[in-house]
């Protein structure tokens, strides 16, 4: 590579590591044109952008971002994913290539935030619910003491109204 378009590769590495709020390694080898086609397919529909990369570019664009810790996790050929939305989404959507196609791709690891992420974390991290069901869960909760007040409150009032409507029943006979 000339080295004009080197330091333009370092230059989007670094803007896309500095702009990601998840960044996941994964190991290609192995994984023909096809396949390869077929995962950025899928991964562009989620809104999340893989890339093949030299890891010495790798690592100057990683020390220009300031996210040196991805490094922990990178390792022989790598490519990364990187998403920029809802980080569950990014693993979920990985995890269910590797396992759905018979594909060679194994996750590595990532980077949430200044976190590194083993294999593991990726994975459990796919096993969460979206974000959407973990937002009405949160507020399911939230309306779950106010209910119960508000049930604990009404409920002297109900008795009084049926101890008057008893009464008042009793009274007519």
């Amino acid at each position: 590579m000339l080295r004009e378009k080197k330091a333009q590769v370092v230059s989007d590495l670094a803007d896309n590591l500095s702009r990601s709020t998840i960044i996941i390694t994964t190991n290609y080898q192995g994984m023909g044109a096809k396949q390869m086609t077929e995962l950025r397919q899928t991964l562009a529909k989620a809104n999340i952008e893989y890339r093949v990369v030299k890891n010495t570019l790798l690592y100057r664009a990683a020390d220009s971002a300031g996210r040196l810790e991805l490094m922990t996790v990178v390792e022989g050929p790598v490519a990364l994913a990187f998403g920029y939305d809802d980080v569950a989404n990014v693993a979920k959507v990985l995890s269910q290539y590797a396992k759905s196609a018979v594909s060679p791709m194994q996750i590595r690891g990532g980077l949430l935030g200044d976190r590194v992420l083993m294999p593991e974390e990726v994975s459990g991290l796919a096993a969460l619910p979206s974000r959407e069901t973990l937002v009405s869960r949160l507020i399911g909760q939230l309306q779950a003491p106010v209910s119960g007040l508000h049930n604990a409150l009404q409920s002297p009032l109900r008795a009084l109204v049926y101890v008057l409507q008893n009464r008042a029943q009793a009274a007519e006979r």
